[in-house]
């Protein structure tokens, strides 16, 4: 099982994962046709179906184009909003791909009908993935636009946190910078936020994708995960996890990236006052 990570639109990504033995692929969250096509002429790999997470454009919006280009493609996903969509999937149910196996898994809160997709091959010795669209990211979580925080902390605690710890997590944006700086404000002495940042960092100025990440690690550094852990108790002043998760949530939300500093030119040029015209009362 081969994932090709593909960075779409401003911060999304999609994936193509592929069975290395038929050369059939599933494509997730299948936001850019044209993009995807190009990969899988490149590839040389047949497009079976297309796994959506959610409805949201960002997405899905791909999916129509995809199923007119692609006679008989199948679309999975749990949300009748999903466009082009075959096969509504259940809670635990489990599709087969050649030697890929796919369980989905419910998760609703960022919207009613958010779907996870854990894969995974028998016998290989290859770590499962798990694509977590707008639910689980590289340390942090989706917003709560259609659900609650008892929702989504039975997503990451009894669902995605419950999946073996050496797990891939390949999420639905590259967002990992912002997330860790927020961890860092929630846990400023957790050693292992502030590595994990200046790594992500770098990969961000090297325009490199800082997914997968694992399971293991998120425990590590994802406030979203740690709610049950003294300093983020501490952070929100609850106790219940819930609470917890409920909190920083709102905080994440309300969180603020530092202010860059003013391009020097552009200084320089309200100095001797060149955008003056501009400012002036007709």
């Amino acid at each position: 099982m081969k994932v090709k990570v593909i960075s779409v639109l401003e911060d999304n990504y999609m994936y193509l994962v592929i069975e290395e033995t038929t050369r059939d692929a599933i494509a997730v969250d299948a936001a850019v046709p044209k993009r995807l096509l190009e990969i899988i002429r490149k590839e040389d790999v047949e497009l079976r179906a297309v796994l959506t997470t959610h409805h949201h454009w960002d997405h899905a919006r791909g999916n129509e184009e995809l199923a007119r280009l692609c006679p008989g493609l199948r679309v999975y996903g749990a949300d009748e909003r999903i466009g082009a969509l075959t096969h509504k999937v259940t809670h635990n149910q489990e599709l087969t791909f050649g030697a890929i196996r796919v369980r989905c898994l419910f998760t609703p809160c960022h919207t009613s009908g958010h779907m996870c997709y854990f894969m995974w091959e028998d016998g290989s010795p290859d770590a499962p993935a798990l694509f977590s669209g707008d639910t689980l990211f590289v340390g942090g979580c989706g917003k709560f636009f259609e659900g609650t925080a008892e929702q989504m902390y039975t997503n990451l605690t009894q669902i995605l946190g419950a999946l073996p710890k050496e797990t891939k997590v390949f999420c639905g944006h590259e967002c990992t910078v912002r997330n860790l700086k927020f961890a860092l404000k929630v846990e400023p002495d957790n050693e292992i936020v502030k590595k994990k940042l200046v790594w992500a960092k770098q990969r961000d100025d090297e325009d490199l994708p800082t997914v997968p990440s694992t399971l293991q690690e998120e425990f590590l550094y994802n406030p979203f995960l740690r709610v049950t852990e003294e300093p983020l108790q501490k952070f929100t002043g609850k106790t219940d996890p819930v609470e917890v998760l409920r909190t920083l949530r709102i905080e994440k939300d309300n969180f603020k990236k530092p202010k860059e500093r003013p391009n020097p030119q552009a200084m320089l040029a309200f100095d001797w006052g060149l955008f003056s015209p501009f400012f002036e009362k007709k």
